[in-house]
């Protein structure tokens, strides 16, 4: 059974960074993206990069200060740096399956989830 496991969540100060990483079993191939959710909010999209290909794409909000890498088939890595308060949210990965790789609804598999807190 495929399974996705996130890992390197944390406490930062305002300014600081932090490195996510995805770790998929069961299944490689996908086309891999980050999402988060903040307490009340909905879950938002952050950052997709494709499979083949290694194409990436990010949230207004994170561009310029976040960076999704691919290891290889399996692993699959968020680089968050200037981290804001703004930022503090749970982060999932997740699996694309089909349809936009906008929207939360077209991934078929998701991770349990990694807090990041951001301290002003």
């Amino acid at each position: 059974q495929a399974q996705l496991v996130e890992s390197g969540g944390g406490l930062v100060q305002a300014g600081g960074s932090l490195r996510l990483s995805c770790a998929a079993s069961g299944r490689s191939g996908y086309t891999m993206a980050w999402f988060r959710q903040a307490p009340g909010k909905e879950r938002e999209f952050v950052a997709v990069i494709t499979w083949p290909g290694g194409i990436t794409n990010y949230a207004d909000s994170v561009k310029g200060r976040f960076t999704i890498s691919r290891d290889n088939a399996n692993t699959v890595a968020l680089r968050m740096n200037s981290l804001k308060p703004e930022d503090t949210a749970v982060y999932y990965c997740a699996g694309h399956g089909g349809g936009s790789v906008y929207q939360r609804t077209s991934y078929v598999l998701w991770g349990q989830g990694t807090q990041v807190t951001v301290s002003s």
